[in-house]
Order: C-alpha cells, then structure tokens, then sequence
C-alpha cells in the first residue's frame, strides 16, 4: 500500500476514551471524521486500566463473597482460585467493549487507521501505518488524544516479577507474596485485589500516607479496612532498589536498610502523558517540561483549530474527564459555546474494597481554601441494607458553607467510602455541581432499604433535624 492523502472535518490521534468518543459524538453531529490509533480502540482504559482492573476487582469480590457465604447460611468447601478463567473472562470483556467501539465507528461512517499519528503544519497528520505504508490526511480540526504510559523508577525495569499496571493485567495466576510501589489509587486498587484473592501485600509509599489528597476520614476508613485485610502498609519510605534471588522472586529494598522478598512488585508511581514525537516542527503547539500540551479552558492548543484533551493534558487523569473534554471540543469547534469543566467538582472513584467516591472539596481542603464549614457524617453500620449486605464498613460525609448564622448552606464537597460508593456518587456530584443547598438535597425522598438513605440522612442531619442517630 502506498501513500494515501485524504481530508477531513476531524482528525483525532489517539482512541482512548477522549478520542473514540469525540470520533463518534463528533459523527453523530454529522462531521466527517478520521480517528488515528495505533492500537487497540479503547486506549489504556480499556485495554491496559480501568476495564480489566475492575474486572480483576470483580473476581475478588466474588472470592471475598465465597468466604464469608457461611455468614448468609450457604456453605462451601474451601474456594480455590483459577486466575487464568479470571484472565479469560476479562480478555473476553475487553475484546466485547473493544469490538463494540469498532462497529459504532463503522456505523456512523468514522474512518480508523490503524497507525501512530503525528501532528505537522496546516493541520496535517502523518501515519506510519501498522501495515508498513503511510497515509497524509488533513482535518479543518486535529484532536490530540494520545493518552498516557505508566511512569518508571530507575532499577526497576520491566521484565521477571518487576510489572507495571500494564503487564500485571495480562497475569494468569496469584503471586503468593506482591509489593506494590506506590499508595495512589491504581496501587491501592492492586492492593486490595491481591490482598482479597489471597496474597501477602505490602503496600511502599513515599508519603506520610497511602491515598494522599483524600479526606482524612475517609482515607483512615481504607487503611483500617486494608490493616483487617493484614496488607502491610509502609508510608514515608523510599524505595532504593531490588536483588533477583534467581528463583523467580526478588529482595525489594526500602527506608533504613529494610527489605520484604515478594514474587512479583506493582510499580504504580502515576502515568506520564505520551506526547513524543506527537508534534512536528513548524506547529504552535506547546509541549510543557512534563510532557504535557499546553491548552485553554477549551482544550485548545496554541494552534488554531488544534485541541488536546485526556491524559495528554494536565487535568485529572480519568476516563470519564476525556469524555467530557471530548464534548466539550466538539460542541466548542462547532461554535456552540460550551461552559468550560470544572475540574474542581468532577466526580471522583476509586474501586479498592472499600470503593472511595467524591466531587468537591474535603474537610480540610475546604479550610486551607479559607471557606468556613459545617461537616456531617453517617456511619453505613447503622444502614438497614448495609447490614443486609454484610457490608457495614464505611461512611458518607457532607462538607457545606457555614451561612451566617451557623447553619448549613451551599453543598461544597461529598464525600463516600463504602460499599458500591462508586455507584452511589450522582446525588453528591449533582448536589456539588447545581450548587444547591443541604436544606433542597435533605426534601428529596431516598428509597428504603438502601445504602443511598445514608447520603439523605447525612443531608438531613444538617439541616439540625434528623430521625436516625
């Protein structure tokens, strides 16, 4: 195959999250549209992150529930664990969603190649195709949308039991021992996964403590429930190296001379934008000293008609933002001014057991931004379909403006660990982002029994009346 040159109203580099759904929103606005991938649709998210994690998620669920099955009056023998069923089933969600992306991009006429992209002058891409041959396609708009790769720590190379996010996914069985190198989100996630299917882990984090950035409240709720889990967790410690013991598992060296042998390591210290040879010479686009492209609050370059957006920009990295942002460009370039996101109250989920969910402002960040509150938290072991569940661990809590004579205004920020919190969050990021007040969210009625009453009644006690504790 030779050279092919064509245009388009929309050309996007990369089909991750940001780029598939600007492709498909973008045609279903009836813009010709030509989406650059040299993977897999679906991008990191649902190849190589938040797909086959929860997936690996939902398998320790299901073994944590099989444990425990004695409690509802069902009992079993002792479960064992096949985790190259649990690899099978996930490369089979994966390769669903992935082939789903596919035919939605054929049926609203997105044309895909399947190569690396690379942005030049006039808004013109260059594709090395995967098949050897090139192709030079022009769009009157470039979405920029390459995502993101995990970041590495020197003395930690890929390759034996040293894996990052993306190649513990493609792992068919239980490592007895596993550390996990870094105690953000996606290590707590790992974390919790291997401590419930069975593993000795022990959690390496440079920081004071795991989850930096959450809630005190909520975050000691974790790391209670992770102690209970027997997960070691080793806060304000530096990593400083590894010794392979030539038997497939290896010596992790940390803090004042300490070591803990493990079969495999989690190095999960955050992901880096992929923007190398994204942008050629001669374009006003500006990479910054961290890799990421510079853009407004409309996702736009300093190339007119060139925008970025997801991981490739330096906003919250989650799936859901490069949906948001991809809308936001779209209706953006088509000229009907769109209000920018704000980033501050986006709704936030971490699926460890417990699930860790938020929009806005925690109790102390509320403070240090000089804003006067009034707090309100429900504990779930008083919560009727907590209990029922056997699920009792956890909390919801309500940070709201101080009004000027002492009551409860303005809903700030929402805050929730505990079980299926992540499914819970809409009422909280709505309250959060409508701006409404405790007095309008507490007059909405909750279903009963529910594990949602427990955000209706966090509301309610803030209003100084309450039927439940």
């Amino acid at each position: 195959m030779g050279t092919v040159s064509d245009s388009f109203d929309l050309v996007i580099i990369g089909g991750g999250p940001g780029g598939y759904s600007a492709a498909l929103y973008a045609a279903s606005a009836g813009l010709n549209v030509a989406l650059v991938e040299k993977d897999a649709l679906g991008g990191t998210c649902l190849n190589r992150g938040c797909i086959p994690a929860k997936a690996f998620l939902e398998t320790a669920a299901v073994k944590r529930h099989v444990d425990h099955s004695a409690q509802f009056g069902i009992n079993t023998a002792a479960p064992t664990v096949d985790f190259a069923v649990t690899q099978a089933r996930k490369n089979k969600i994966v390769a669903g969603l992935v082939g789903g992306i596919g035919a939605m991009c054929k049926a609203r006429k997105v044309e895909v190649f399947n190569g690396v992209g690379a942005l030049g002058t006039g808004k013109s891409v260059t594709v090395s195709m995967a098949d050897g041959s090139s192709a030079s396609i022009t769009g009157t708009h470039v979405i920029l949308a390459t995502g993101s790769v995990p970041r590495l720590i020197p003395g930690f190379e890929r390759g034996g039991p040293i894996m990052t996010s993306d190649e513990v996914l493609d792992l068919d069985y239980v490592p007895a021992r596993v550390a996990v190198i870094g105690g953000g989100a996606i290590g707590c996630e790992f974390a919790s996964t291997f401590a419930d299917l069975g593993s000795t882990v022990t959690i390496l984090e440079g920081l004071p403590k795991i989850l930096p950035g959450l809630d005190a409240d909520v975050a000691n709720v974790v790391v209670k429930s992770f102690k209970k889990k027997k997960i070691d967790i080793r806060t304000g410690v530096s990593v400083t190296g590894h010794q392979p013991t030539g038997s497939g598992s290896t010596v992790v060296s940390f803090g004042e001379a300490e070591s803990v042998e493990v079969d495999a390591v989690v190095v999960s210290v955050g992901r880096r934008p992929l923007s190398d040879n994204l942008v050629q010479a001669g374009t006003a686009v500006q990479i910054d000293e961290r890799g990421f492209v510079v853009v407004d609050q409309y996702c736009q370059t300093a190339e007119p008609g060139v925008y970025a957006i997801g991981d490739l920009i330096n906003t919250p990295q989650l799936a859901h933002i490069g949906y948001a942002e991809a809308v936001l460009v779209i209706k953006h370039l088509l000229g009907e001014n769109p209000m920018p996101i704000m980033y501050d109250r986006v709704p936030w989920a971490i699926y460890c057991h417990p699930e860790v969910a938020w929009a806005g402002p925690g109790e102390d960040a509320a403070a240090a931004a000089g804003i006067d509150v009034v707090v309100g938290k429900h504990p779930f072991k008083f919560n009727s379909r907590a209990q029922i569940l056997g699920e009792t661990e956890g909390l919801v809590k309500v940070i709201a403006r101080r009004n000027p004579d002492g009551s409860a205004g303005q809903v700030l920020g929402v805050h929730m660990v505990g079980p299926w919190v992540t499914e819970q969050l809409t009422g909280g990021y709505l309250a959060v982002n409508w701006e409404a007040t405790v007095a309008e969210v507490a007059e909405f009625i909750q279903p009963h029994p529910s594990l949602s009453e427990l955000f209706g009644e966090t509301m309610m006690s803030l209003t100084g009346r309450n039927f439940n504790g």
